[in-house]
Formats: C-alpha cells, sequence, structure tokens
C-alpha cells in the first residue's frame, strides 16, 4: 500500500485482539522511529517507556478514565518529557555532536553559546511546553509509521499524569507523562475499523497560494 492507502486504513483503534503480540522487529522499528523523531535543537528532551507488563498494564486502566486499549493493546508507549532541560544537556548533546560527526569546537562553540544563553532565559514552564509540542511530533511520527507497518493503535490524551508518574517513578527519572499510545492489533469485532472516516474535503483544510 502507498502512504495514503496506509493512512486511510489507520484509524484511533477502540477495541485491541489481547491474544496478538507485536514481534520484536516491530517494537525495535517503533523504538528507532522514536529515536529518529525531529527535535528542537536536536536536543531530544522526550522519552519514550516501552510498556508489555499485562499486570501493570490493567493497573493503569483506572487512571486512563478505564480505557481498555491500556491493557489490551500489545504493548503501551508513554511519551514522556524531562523536567528540565538543562546546561550539562545542552553540552552533552554538543559532545556527542563532536564525537559522532567529527565536528571541531571552533566550528560549534558560538552556537553552543548561544543555545546556553538561550535556555539560561527560559522559565521551567517554557521549557517544559516546548518538550510538549515535540512529544506531539513524536506521536505523529509513530503513528504514521504504525499505519505504513500495519500496527493499531490509539492516541491519548486521557489520562491522569500525576497518577501514571507515581506508578511508574517518573520523578525519580526527572520525567513527566505527557501522552500514551497503546499498539497492538485490532480486534475482528471492532466496530470503528469499518467506518468511513469523517474528513472535511480538502479545499476546506489546505490553502494553495500560487
Amino acid at each position: 500500500m502507498n502512504i495514503i492507502n496506509s493512512l486511510e486504513w489507520r484509524y484511533a483503534t477502540k477495541k485491541f485482539d489481547s491474544s496478538k503480540k507485536l514481534s520484536i522487529q516491530q517494537i525495535e522499528t517503533l523504538k528507532k522511529a522514536f529515536n529518529l523523531t525531529a527535535t528542537s535543537f536536536g536536543l531530544q528532551p522526550i522519552k519514550m517507556i516501552v510498556i508489555e507488563n499485562k499486570e501493570l498494564q490493567e493497573k493503569l486502566v483506572k487512571y486512563c478514565y478505564f480505557q481498555r486499549q491500556v491493557a489490551d493493546a500489545s504493548h503501551l508507549l508513554v511519551l514522556c518529557i524531562e523536567n528540565d532541560t538543562t546546561i550539562d544537556d545542552i553540552n552533552a548533546y554538543f559532545d556527542l555532536e563532536k564525537e559522532v560527526r567529527g565536528t571541531s569546537e571552533e566550528v560549534i562553540s558560538t552556537f553552543r553559546s548561544q543555545l546556553i544563553e538561550m535556555f539560561k532565559n527560559k522559565t521551567l514552564e517554557e521549557k517544559q511546553l516546548s518538550a510538549k509540542h515535540q512529544a506531539y511530533i513524536a506521536l505523529g511520527n509513530l503513528m504514521t509509521v504504525c499505519a505504513i507497518e500495519k500496527i493499531d493503535n490509539c492516541p491519548m490524551e486521557g489520562f491522569v499524569p500525576e497518577k501514571i508518574d507515581e506508578l511508574l517513578n517518573l520523578p525519580s527519572q526527572n520525567l513527566k507523562s505527557v501522552l500514551l499510545l497503546p499498539v497492538g492489533f485490532r480486534a475482528e469485532d471492532d466496530i470503528m475499523a469499518t467506518l468511513q472516516k469523517v474528513r472535511k474535503p480538502l479545499y476546506e483544510t489546505v490553502l494553495e497560494i500560487s
């Protein structure tokens, strides 16, 4: 299928077949896709937790407004942001660039200094909001990859972050949960799978300037 057919195939899965599991290769593909997602300045202030533990998935359901997809999906992906982007994080990025690309400090020193100064002037709230926006980019990227790979999924904002963070012990890892993405395979009796997509016509959503 081409990419448009793949996107037409996908939908927000309401009911997963709990007996079906993603392969190790499929999970590796999603992990790599997440890691390859574009982020502002390449700093990657986001992380993804991959949960395959059914007991834990069941515990999370009540903090997700009892949405069964969280438990019945093959895996649950939790997209998180770092609590803060620090000067150490910025320096670590540039040091990694030097290691990977062989870039000299002379070439990157000005940009390193500019970025450090920029982040010094940002509030914690501004940095967290920026990181959250980047988590949404990662979510969109993952959903597209899922469509291409014929992996069903259901993006979720509807959960209680504080409870999820507590259960997953995220504060100790300097992380906050922002989005959930159950992934797996649709159940045969999920009636939503057969419904036609409801979308505005292109001329209402896309404006062209020539």
